[in-house]
């Protein structure tokens, strides 16, 4: 699983022009998930988008995580992440999981999420053309890789 974690101050997804996910201070994420995937990425990956230390303490250090700041998530699937760009200029997307794959993947994230967190999570709708406004605090930008765990 490929995530892209954003820092933000507020973010609002919006599908179809109307306003379908909203939050205050946290984290917008992005994660793609592709074929090989599974429960132990599940596993790993939330545990550390909870506990990431990127929010500032009294001190003005990168010393809180999102769970510190009860901070709110929105979580939204982007197959685009797993994007192809070596041949052409027309990326593949060949390395993103099929959405049987990845739909029980994302809910599982989601809800394994909320459990840490122990609050609900905010989503886009899978597959779904979604447009995202955010003002990311920072600004902090992090990705993280369930594959690359050295």
């Amino acid at each position: 699983m490929l995530v892209v974690i954003q820092r933000v101050r507020q973010a609002t997804l919006h599908i179809d022009n109307a306003l379908h996910a909203q939050i205050g201070q946290g984290l917008v994420v992005l994660i793609g998930i592709a074929p090989e995937d599974g429960q132990e990425d599940v596993e790993w990956l939330v545990p550390k988008i909870a506990q990431l230390r990127i929010f500032a303490d009294e001190e003005g250090k990168m010393n809180r995580s999102v769970q510190d700041i009860e901070g709110d998530i929105l979580l939204v699937s982007q197959f685009t992440l797993h994007a192809s760009t070596k041949k052409g200029n027309r990326p593949s997307f060949l390395g993103a999981a099929r959405p049987e794959v990845a739909i029980p993947l994302y809910e599982q994230v989601v809800g394994a999420l909320e459990n840490v967190m122990n609050k609900p999570i905010q989503t886009g709708v899978f597959g779904a053309d979604m447009q995202i406004n955010l003002t990311n605090d920072g600004p902090v930008t992090i990705i993280i890789d369930s594959k690359d765990r050295k």
